[in-house]
């Protein structure tokens, strides 16, 4: 019956393994795209522009699926060796897969890359699993709200 190959009969025809969200280093980014994984990650999240963010940052790290954004966390800088971890998103049907841990390493290696020689960030102590997944070792640090 010509070269088709039929399935056999009570088997479900085996299905490609979803791929990985592709990650790109200071990838172009739209407001609105932006302003919609925020809005899907974060309840209460209000529209805003990203270009006075991004141009002060010293990089961010983008994943995106099938042209979707689906994940992005933000570095921020001191101009010096600091830099500081913000902003760390994924979208809520990309949750618990390991995509906010690749987002937070690669975000480290752009740092490394670009002459930070010191990486912080701040978080919640319901986070500290997953910064520690990260790379990241708790220190004491202080906040004053302004």
């Amino acid at each position: 019956m010509g070269d088709v190959a039929e399935p056999e009969l009570g088997r479900e025809p085996e299905l490609e393994p979803a791929r990985e969200p592709e990650l790109e280093v200071r990838a172009a980014l739209a407001d609105a795209e932006l302003n919609a994984l925020f809005a899907a990650a974060w309840p209460g999240h209000g529209e805003l522009s990203f270009a006075p963010v991004l141009e002060r940052s010293l990089a961010w790290v983008t994943a995106r699926r099938e042209g979707r954004l689906v994940g992005y966390v933000n570095v921020a800088w001191d101009g010096g060796v600091h830099a500081f971890v913000l902003d760390t998103t994924v979208h809520p049907q990309e949750r618990r897969r390991g995509l906010g841990v690749r987002l937070v390493r690669a975000a480290a290696e752009a740092a490394r890359e670009r002459g930070a020689q010191w990486l912080h960030v701040d978080y919640e102590p319901h986070l500290e699993p997953f910064y520690g997944q990260c790379g990241f070792r708790p220190t004491a640090a202080g906040l004053l709200a302004l």
